[in-house]
């Protein structure tokens, strides 16, 4: 795997080919794996705040490299093994948090809990 560059990430193709793959691929991941992610509320409040059209470009970038490599079927530790699956995709959304925090608002988390609430009940449904 290559190293992380921020400035790489907020390349407007490199957005605009992250964007695609996380419309496309997050809310199935997600309700597959979710009993299984202890970073849940992170992951969820970022995707919340990658998608707010008050977030700026570089933040979206930043965020939506992570919400990528979440999804992402290769990765450096394999999500199919017990324990330690989501051990690099956690660590990749909290660096990417950590540069951005600010951005993320309570209202992201808020849509955030609230979906995870959803999943619990089971009566999510991913939005368009």
């Amino acid at each position: 795997m290559s190293e992380f560059s921020a400035d790489r990430a907020v390349m407007p193709a490199t957005i605009a080919r992250n964007e695609r793959i996380v419309r496309r691929r997050f809310w199935d991941k997600l309700v597959r794996t979710f009993a299984y992610l202890p970073f849940a509320t992170n992951l969820l409040a970022s995707w919340y705040c990658a998608f707010d059209s008050r977030t700026p470009l570089k933040v979206k970038g930043i965020l939506l490299a992570a919400l990528a490599y979440f999804i992402m079927p290769f990765d450096i530790v394999p999500d199919l093994i017990l324990g330690l699956g989501f051990t690099d995709d956690m660590t990749v959304l909290i660096t990417a948090v950590s540069l951005i925090q600010s951005h993320i608002k309570r209202e992201h988390y808020d849509k955030a809990e609230d979906t995870i609430a959803r999943l619990r009940a089971g009566t999510f449904t991913a939005p368009d």
